[in-house]
């Protein structure tokens, strides 16, 4: 046996990181969770029995409601971090967790969600976060200085498994150094195909904010006519309710009840946003509804097209407006749509990952499980004799 340990980048908020997280606590529940800060009463209860160890972050002021700010501090503190009683380190990074201390000859497995956004695509991640100029300005005199601990951080890392072909590639171009394909766990129990024929509305699911495109969604709606139902809340909300017309609806949060009703009753979920790999189109599959969303990043490698989906081909309002036009619920059979679904689920992520780690290990050279575009390519020809 070997002795593990699993670095996090914070744990005062919940996101798909912290899914990844459970599963890896699912997987190794005696391994110590190492994170730069720990808000309890802001995460689930279930993770108040965790083993987790904080760093001397965990005092600075306010930093449970406002972690950004301390952005200069998070490499200081997880350099500091000595893990060398263990025999492998699993880091679940989006930040700067990787720069753990690992003893020689140790392995560190580093399942990267992204190479650090506000690192290597500063300008998008001050969009995604809706920093002002001000913000904006003062950022980027570290960013030179953050490249640099970053990259050599990333040099230390053993392993690189990346969540998806476009995370492959940000760690080729950014770390030099190449990966492995693991896809992130997706909870395809909770959403389920309801049997009944879809109703003549199509689903948005997200937070409101403005790298997430809802925008195209609406003004495409509006231009198409088609009815639209928004779920979720966020800074955008007033903006896209003032373009909205009287087709569209916002209902604001709801309940995960609520999401997989209006999931098996949409006739498609619309994605229009760029994300690294993007749970949501995975959930309306695993309802057995197909997804239409925009050709780039993580949906690539989840929406099959022709089978459980459509693709446009640019963030445009014409674009999208077109595909919604064209689209027919009754080409897309809702078992196939599931069982692309279900390829991505708690329990193959586990599978996967936790082989993985045990022939690292081993000091076994792991097989390469890259299902981005080959695999997903015998997918297509798998399903499609399903229709």
């Amino acid at each position: 046996m070997f002795s593990l340990a699993i670095v996090h980048d914070w744990l005062n908020q919940i996101g798909g990181a912290e899914d990844v997280l459970a599963q890896m606590h699912e997987l190794y529940p005696r391994a110590p969770i190492y994170t730069s800060i720990y808000a309890p009463e802001k995460m689930p209860a279930t993770m108040q029995d965790w083993d987790v160890r904080t760093t001397w972050m965990e005092k600075l002021p306010g930093i449970h409601d406002h972690h950004q700010p301390y952005l200069p501090f998070y490499p200081l503190a997880f350099g500091g971090v000595d893990l060398s009683a263990y025999d492998v380190v699993l880091s679940n990074k989006s930040g700067f967790c990787h720069g753990v201390k690992v003893r020689p000859g140790a392995k560190h497995i580093d399942y990267c969600l992204t190479p650090t956004r506000y690192v290597w695509m500063p300008d998008a991640y001050l969009q995604r976060e809706g920093f002002g100029k001000a913000v904006e300005l003062g950022v980027k005199p570290l960013t030179a200085w953050l490249r640099r601990w970053d990259y050599r951080a990333a040099q230390r890392v053993t392993h690189f498994v990346a969540i998806s072909t476009e995370v492959q590639q940000r760690i080729r171009r950014y770390y030099h150094r190449e990966s492995i394909i693991i896809f992130p766990p997706v909870d395809t129990h909770r959403f389920q195909p309801n049997g009944q024929p879809p109703e003549r509305f199509f689903f948005v699911l997200s937070r409101l904010i403005p790298y997430k495109r809802i925008d195209l969604a609406v003004r495409a709606c509006n231009q198409a006519g088609c009815k639209l139902v928004v779920a979720g809340s966020g800074r955008d909300r007033e903006a896209l309710e003032a373009i909205a017309g009287p087709n569209i609806s916002f209902l604001g949060r709801v309940s995960n009840e609520e999401a997989a009703d209006l999931m098996a009753r949409c006739q498609a979920f619309i994605f229009p946003g760029l994300e690294d790999f993007g749970i949501t189109p995975l959930q309306a599959q695993a309802a057995g509804r197909p997804v239409i969303a925009y050709s780039a990043g993580g949906a690539l490698d989840t929406v099959i097209p022709g089978v459980t989906g459509e693709f446009f081909a640019e963030q445009s309002v014409e674009a999208l407006a077109a595909a919604l036009a064209d689209f027919d619920p009754g080409r897309y059979d809702p078992a196939a749509c599931r069982a692309n679904a279900e390829r991505f689920s708690n329990e193959r992520f586990r599978r996967e990952l936790g082989d993985y780690v045990a022939r690292v290990a081993a000091g076994q050279e792991p097989p390469s499980p890259k299902v981005s575009a080959a695999r997903c390519g015998q997918q297509q020809q798998t399903m499609g004799g399903m229709r």
